[in-house]
């Protein structure tokens, strides 16, 4: 049906830079928005950034500057550039899309990533 594959986490020193990507494929007729969580174990899954696909872009407040995110429309890819991270930006990031899967489908659906492991240290 439809794919989202995240990739660029691993580990990181306090002060250092990521780039994640997504890439969606499989049936796609549009997608809406593209987008960014993530999720502590034991916390509630929260929004990093979102990018609609004809609107500005939204960041959570703990991002402060500090993360960019962006998309190619083309490649139905959403990236999310990290730099100055902190030990608390330690997390499972999931892409997340909202997306009509035909030219039929009247609304579109969330799917979601399996998630990719960000470690900061300290």
């Amino acid at each position: 049906q439809v794919q989202l594959v995240e990739s660029g986490g691993g580990l990181v020193q306090a002060g250092g830079s990521l780039r994640l990507s997504c890439a969606a494929s499989g049936s796609i007729f549009s997608i809406s928005s593209m987008g960014w969580y993530r999720q502590v174990p034991g916390q509630r899954r929260e929004l990093v950034a979102t990018i609609p696909g004809g609107g500005a872009t939204n960041y959570a407040d703990f991002v402060k500057g500090r993360f960019t995110i962006s998309g190619d429309n083309a490649k139905n890819t959403v990236s999310l550039q990290m730099n100055s991270l902190e030990p608390e930006d330690t997390a499972i990031y999931y892409c997340t899309a909202l997306i009509r899967t035909t030219r039929t489908t009247r609304d579109p659906l969330r799917f979601w990533g399996p998630g990719i492991q960000v470690t900061v240290s300290s």
